[in-house]
């Protein structure tokens, strides 16, 4: 990697993060040493970059900091590709949509060598009707998640059982050929999967959460060795 890609992305990379970043970390995301990690942090701030922190305890940058316009290689394209194209088939209108918006933008910023490269990608998705339907709204379950707000549903168990759940949104995965609900279940006091399939009813409540350690995003992942590479 050339030096002046490496920089513009170890600018992102500290941008992206929520907290102070070790040399270290940096070290190991980029394949480089702690010494060469001290020296483009310090050309870094010599340009203009509003990063603080010192070694040994961390670096951090102003979000507020303006980065130069993204560049892609050919594969990143690609992968950015088809990420998009997977949402616009298994998901809902709504998120497609914004799929389709997000891919225009990128689009719109790209050299006209790319553009052309862009227009040969030859790796799609296409619909599939292994995918099991649902009924809820997909939209209002993403903003609910993104709010903490509680939904009451009605779920078909395996049994053909039906249960009235109060859950605490907390993520979506994608199981093909289902999509599962990640919750806090407050009738079973632990963490439930639930298939939007098998969601026969929803309805958004009133009530909002707290973002409590025990019964969070991060305490599911932490309990569940499978879901390590979530978020």
């Amino acid at each position: 990697m050339r030096r002046a890609d490496r920089l513009l992305k170890m600018a992102h990379y500290l941008r992206s993060r929520h907290r102070a970043v070790t040399a270290q970390q940096i070290a190991e995301e980029f394949q480089i040493c702690s010494r060469t990690v001290y020296r483009d942090i310090q050309d870094l701030v010599t340009s203009g970059a509003p990063i603080y922190g010192e070694a040994g305890v961390g670096y951090i940058i102003d979000k507020k900091y303006y980065l130069p316009p993204v560049t892609f290689d050919i594969d990143e394209l690609e992968a950015i590709g088809l990420g998009i194209s997977m949402v616009r088939q298994w998901t809902d209108d709504p998120f497609a949509l914004k799929a389709t918006s997000a891919l225009e933008k990128i689009q719109a910023i790209l050299p006209a060598q790319l553009q052309g490269e862009y227009q040969q990608i030859t790796t799609y998705s296409m619909p599939s009707e292994a995918i099991l339907p649902w009924s809820i709204s997909f939209s209002d379950l993403r903003e609910c998640i993104r709010e903490k707000r509680k939904i009451d549903i009605h779920y078909c168990d395996d049994n053909k059982k039906t249960t009235s759940r109060t859950l605490r949104p907390l993520a979506l995965i994608f199981f093909s050929p289902v999509w599962l609900l990640v919750s806090w279940c407050e009738k079973r006091k632990d963490f439930r999967h639930f298939r939007l399939d098998r969601i026969q009813s929803m309805v958004l409540s009133d009530d909002y959460f707290e973002d409590e350690e025990d019964k969070n995003l991060k305490a599911y992942k932490a309990q569940d060795e499978q879901c390590e590479g979530i978020g």
